[in-house]
C-alpha cells in the first residue's frame, strides 16, 4: 500500500495583489470625490462672493447717485433775492401830528404822521403820506408807483400783493424809481414790477421786527376806500 502525501496548499498568485489593488482603487476614488466637492464647494464660494460685491456695488450705485441727485439740487436751488439795497432810517413811533406833514423822503418811510391810519388794500389814486406812514408804524409794507407804469405792470403788482392783509398798493407822483416798497424805516426802490426782491421785500418786512406797533390793525377806519 502506497503512501499518501499530503498536497502543499496552493495560493493564489493573485489574490493579496487583487485586494490591495481593490483598496487602492477605492481610496483613489475617495480621493478624487473629495476634490470635486473641495472644488464645488471653492467655486460656490467664489460665486458667493461675486454676488455680495455685486449687491454691494449697487447699494453703493444707489447711495451715490441720490447723493448726486442731492447735491444736483442743492446746487440748482436759486439763491434769494438779495435785500442789500434797501435803504434804512430811524424813526422813532407814536408821534402823532394833526394836518399836513412835510417829509424828508419821498414817500415817506417813518416820522409822525396822523392819528387815524390809513385801512389797507389796493388804490387806483394817491392816499395821503400822514394816514400811510400811521399804517407802516402797525406793520404794514407801502408800495407805491409811477402813474405812467405800463398797466401789464400795475396788474403785476395787484397780483403781488393780491392775498397781504397789511400791503397798500397805491400810485405816486415824483417817485425816484418807477416802483418803491416801504417799510416803517426801510425803503426799496426797483425799475421793474417784475423785480423778484419786491416779493422778499414783502416777505421781510409785513409785520416785520422793524414794526413799532406789531399786531396794531389795518382797517376799520373811514380813511381810504381800497379798489382791491
Amino acid at each position: 500500500m502506497e503512501a499518501q502525501h499530503d498536497m502543499p496548499a496552493t495560493t493564489d498568485g493573485d489574490g493579496a495583489a487583487g485586494g490591495d489593488r481593490d483598496r487602492s482603487g477605492t481610496e483613489e476614488a475617495r480621493a478624487r470625490r473629495a476634490a470635486r466637492v473641495a472644488a464645488m464647494q471653492k467655486q460656490q464660494r467664489r460665486s458667493e462672493g461675486r454676488r455680495r460685491l455685486g449687491v454691494i456695488a449697487a447699494v453703493v450705485a444707489v447711495v451715490l447717485a441720490l447723493a448726486g441727485g442731492t447735491a444736483a439740487v442743492i446746487l440748482t436751488r436759486p439763491e434769494p433775492p438779495s435785500l442789500d439795497a434797501v435803504k434804512t432810517y430811524a424813526y422813532e413811533g407814536s408821534v402823532h401830528q394833526e394836518g399836513a406833514i412835510t417829509y424828508a423822503e419821498s414817500p415817506p418811510v417813518g416820522g409822525p404822521h396822523n392819528s387815524v391810519w390809513l385801512n389797507c388794500g389796493i388804490y387806483d389814486a394817491p392816499v395821503p403820506d400822514e394816514n400811510a406812514v400811521h399804517s407802516m408804524e402797525h406793520g404794514a409794507v407801502w408800495i407805491t408807483y409811477r402813474p405812467d407804469l405800463p398797466a401789464e405792470q400795475v396788474a403785476e403788482l395787484k397780483t403781488l400783493v393780491a392775498d397781504q392783509s397789511y400791503v397798500v398798493l397805491s400810485p405816486y407822483e415824483g417817485l425816484p424809481s418807477p416802483v418803491v416798497a416801504s417799510a416803517w424805516n426801510h425803503q426799496l426802490q426797483v425799475d421793474d414790477a417784475g423785480d423778484a426782491r419786491l416779493g422778499a421785500f414783502l416777505r421781510e418786512y409785513v409785520q416785520g421786527a422793524q414794526t413799532p406797533e406789531p399786531g396794531a390793525s389795518c382797517s376799520g377806519t373811514e380813511v381810504g376806500t381800497p379798489t382791491g
